[in-house]
C-alpha cells in the first residue's frame, strides 16, 4: 500500500485518447519529472510529457488530485495523451522508471476500498458497470455505485445492532425474573426485520439476474430440435442443424439478452444409450451441465409425442431444478397446431406443476412464449426501476442473514436470550460480508483480481 502504482486506464489498442493513471505517495515527484511542474489540483493542464532524457513523448492534458480528494484516497496523477499503443507504452515505461510499479488488476479500486472511499459493494459495482450488457444493467450498477445497496444493508445492520444491544443487556438481568424479551417486543422487532430483509432480497435477486443472468441447458433426445431452439433464441445460426440424429456431440454455448436479462444457453448432446465413445463423453458433459444449470429446457419431438425416454430424462434431472418442456416441430403437424402453453403435474417427487410449451423453432411460432417463461422462471421483471446490481455471493449472505433471524425468532419463543444474541451476531456478520465490513483476504483477492488492470 506504500508503493506508487501505475497503469493504462483506457483499453489497449489504438484510440483518440489514452490515459495513464498513477496513484501513491510518489505521484507528485513523477509529475515533476515527467511534466516539469506539479499541476494545479483538479485543473486540466496542457503540457508536454517527457522521458527521463528530457525528450518529448507526447503533448496532452495532465490532472493532479492530491490526497485524500481522489478516487483512491491517495495522490493521483492522470496523463491524457494520444491513444496509440507506442505512445502509451513509452509513457507508462517512463512513469515506472521514475519509481512507480505496474498495478495489479483492480488495485486502484482496492486502494479506494482500503482508504474508505468505497465499500465492497460499490467497488464491485464499478466492474459491473464496465461489464454491463444492457441499459438496465448499467443503471442498476450505477445505483449500487452510488451506494443504494450499501445503504439498504447498513440500515439492516443498524436495526440488528440495536436489537443485539438490548438482548445482550437483558442477559445481565436474568435473575430478575422479568421477561425482557417480551417486554422489549423482540419478536415483533424480528418480524419487522425479516420483512425489510425480504424486500432487500427481492431487489438483490433482480440485480443478480440483471448482472449475471441465468444458465439454461437445452436437453432431450437426439434430433428433438435442441439446436433449432438455440438458433431461434439466439436469432442466428449458432448451431449446425441437420436431419441426422446426434449432430451435436459437445456443449455449445451462446449468450443473448432478453429485455436486458443475460441468458447463457447451452446446447447439449442428445441423451440416449450409445456405444459410441465420443457420444458417451458428450452425454456425460450434458449431465454435468444440467447439474450446474439454473433451468432445464427439455425439448421433445411433438410428432413422436411424449416417450418413455423423455420420462427417464425428466426423472434424472435434480428435483430442485426448474424444468420447461418444449414440444417442438408443431409446424410439421398435419392438424396445424398453434403455439400454446399449459401445465401438468410433475411427478411424485415435486409438487410444482410442469410447464409445457408447444412451438416451432423452425418458423419461430411460440418462441415468445418460451422467452417469457424463461424470464418468469428467473424472477425477472422489467418494471424494477429501483433495483441495484448484486452478485451471487450477496444473495448467499442475505440468505444466511434470513436463516439466522429465523432461528433467533425460535429462540425468542423459548426465552433463550443468549442464543438470540448469538443468532443476531451471525446475522450481522453475514451482512458485514456484503459491504466488506467483515471479509477475508481471500475473498477480497478474488473480487479485485477479476477487475481490469486500469481499475
Amino acid at each position: 500500500m506504500n508503493d506508487t502504482i501505475a497503469a493504462q486506464a483506457t483499453p489497449s489498442g489504438r484510440g483518440g485518447v489514452g490515459i495513464i493513471r498513477v496513484s501513491g505517495p510518489g505521484s507528485s515527484a513523477i509529475a515533476q519529472a515527467v511534466l516539469g511542474k506539479l499541476p494545479k489540483p483538479r485543473y486540466a493542464d496542457y503540457l508536454a510529457f517527457r522521458d527521463n532524457h528530457g525528450a518529448v513523448i507526447d503533448i496532452g492534458l495532465a490532472l493532479y488530485f492530491p490526497a485524500p480528494h481522489s478516487f483512491t484516497g491517495e495522490d493521483v496523477l492522470e496523463l491524457h495523451g494520444h491513444g496509440g499503443p507506442v505512445v502509451m507504452d513509452l509513457l507508462l515505461a517512463t512513469v515506472i522508471q521514475h519509481g512507480a510499479r505496474l498495478a495489479r488488476p483492480g488495485e486502484f479500486s482496492e486502494r479506494a476500498f482500503y482508504n474508505d472511499k468505497l465499500d465492497l459493494t460499490q467497488a464491485e459495482a464499478i466492474a459491473d458497470l464496465i461489464e454491463a450488457g444492457s441499459e438496465q444493467a448499467a443503471r442498476a450498477a450505477l445505483r449500487s455505485l452510488q451506494g443504494e445497496f450499501s445503504r439498504a444493508v447498513n440500515q439492516l445492520v443498524t436495526l440488528i445492532t440495536e436489537l443485539r444491544v438490548y438482548v445482550e443487556a437483558s442477559i445481565d438481568f436474568a435473575e430478575e425474573n422479568i421477561d425482557f424479551l417480551k417486554q422489549g417486543q423482540v419478536h415483533e422487532r424480528l418480524s419487522a426485520l425479516q420483512a425489510q430483509l425480504r424486500e432487500v432480497k427481492q431487489q438483490a435477486h433482480q440485480g443478480s439476474v440483471l448482472n449475471e443472468g441465468i444458465r439454461v441447458v437445452l436437453a432431450g433426445q437426439p434430433n428433438a430440435g435442441k439446436s433449432s431452439v438455440l438458433n431461434a433464441l439466439a436469432g442466428h445460426e449458432a448451431a449446425i442443424v441437420t436431419p441426422v440424429a446426434g449432430t451435436t456431440r459437445d456443449l455449445l454455448r451462446e449468450e443473448i439478452q432478453l429485455e436486458g436479462m443475460p441468458l447463457h444457453i447451452i446446447d447439449t448432446a442428445g441423451l440416449r444409450d450409445s456405444s459410441d465413445v465420443v457420444e458417451q463423453e458428450g452425454i456425460r458433459r450434458t449431465w454435468r451441465a444440467i447439474e450446474r444449470a439454473d433451468c432445464v429446457v427439455l425439448v421433445v419431438d411433438n410428432n413422436l409425442g411424449w416417450q418413455d425416454a423423455d420420462t427417464k430424462i425428466l426423472q434424472q434431472v435434480p428435483v430442485q431444478l426448474p424444468v420447461i418442456v418444449v414440444h417442438n416441430k408443431i409446424d410439421q403437424d398435419q392438424w396445424g397446431q398453434t403455439p400454446m402453453i399449459y401445465q401438468s403435474q410433475h411427478d411424485q417427487k415435486s409438487q410444482t406443476p410442469l410447464v409445457h410449451i408447444k412451438l416451432s423453432a423452425l418458423t419461430g411460432a411460440g418462441i415468445p412464449l418460451l422467452t417469457q417463461q424463461l424470464k418468469q422462471q428467473a424472477g425477472y421483471s422489467t418494471t424494477g426501476s429501483g433495483n441495484f446490481t448484486a452478485r451471487r455471493r450477496h444473495l448467499s449472505a442475505l440468505e444466511q442473514t434470513e436463516q439466522a433471524l429465523r432461528r433467533a425468532g425460535v429462540q425468542t419463543d423459548q426465552q433463550q436470550a443468549e442464543l438470540v444474541a448469538e443468532e443476531l451476531r451471525l446475522a450481522q456478520q453475514a451482512l458485514g460480508e456484503i459491504t466488506g465490513a467483515v471479509s477475508s483476504d481471500d475473498l477480497l483477492g478474488k473480487i479485485f483480481a477479476s477487475f481490469c488492470i486500469g481499475k
